[in-house]
């Protein structure tokens, strides 16, 4: 009798099944260059890509570096990104970041996590996406979303994005990082919805998930045969 796969297998099929859907997923968030990234990467939070992107043109048209972004009034930033959630936060950030770019590094952003994690509004996620997408380094940014697919997957028992992170990056080849972050992201929107998802015929969960965790996510209004998924679902990140 075979037994049940190890997270190892598991994670060598879901990476076949990934690259044959996603060889080469484009990074959602418009941007030009690290500095428009990082800042469209921390308006991201509890906020939509879509969002977003709707409101980076406007912003950068007004102010498209540290430097001119360091000048404007946290009202006027405000002003430009009010759409977005927990928007007074966010553009004192943007300010006091832009600063900082200015005072500490010569209005470059830095190629070194620690340096961009030490920006405001800058944590950890926001700093890995950074270093991946505009600087090429492996990285695995982990979001709740990814959090989420890795314990429905069996990849990870983490309570925390930082768990969940060192297991996937023991699971996966460091050469794979950056662009499998991306596309488990897609494959969970399009795929693998967090409500109203049927477990047992979906292409991962389908062999991924344990008989166990289809009962849990049946009986939470999750998902399995027996669940009715919501007459309307807003597509969050």
């Amino acid at each position: 009798m075979i037994g049940p796969m190890t997270r190892a297998e598991k994670a060598k099929r879901i990476l076949k099944i990934l690259k044959e859907r996603y060889p080469d997923p484009p990074v959602p968030l418009l941007h030009e260059d690290a500095f428009s990234l990082l800042v469209a990467v921390l308006l991201s939070a509890q906020c939509t890509d879509e969002r977003v992107n709707q409101v980076t043109p406007g912003l950068f048209q007004v102010a498209s570096s540290s430097s001119a972004m360091s000048k404007l009034p946290v009202e006027r930033i405000l002003s430009l990104i009010r759409s977005c959630g927990l928007a007074p936060s966010k553009a004192r950030n943007i300010k006091a970041l832009s600063e900082l770019l200015e005072e500490r590094h010569g209005g470059i952003v830095p190629d070194d996590l620690a340096a961009l994690e030490a920006l405001p509004g800058v944590g950890h996620k926001t700093a890995s996406v950074v270093m991946a997408q505009a600087f090429g380094h492996a990285a695995f940014p982990v979001d709740t979303h990814i959090h989420r697919l890795a314990a429905r997957w069996g990849l990870s028992r983490g309570t925390t994005v930082e768990h969940t992170e060192r297991d996937l990056k023991v699971l996966f080849p460091e050469d794979d990082w950056s662009w499998l972050h991306l596309a488990i992201i897609y494959f969970g929107r399009e795929y693998c919805p967090a409500r109203g998802h049927d477990l047992s015929t979906c292409e991962i969960c389908g062999w991924a998930a344990t008989r166990k965790r289809m009962r849990e996510e049946a009986a939470a209004g999750g998902g399995g045969p027996r669940s009715r998924p919501p007459k309307t679902r807003a597509r969050r990140r």
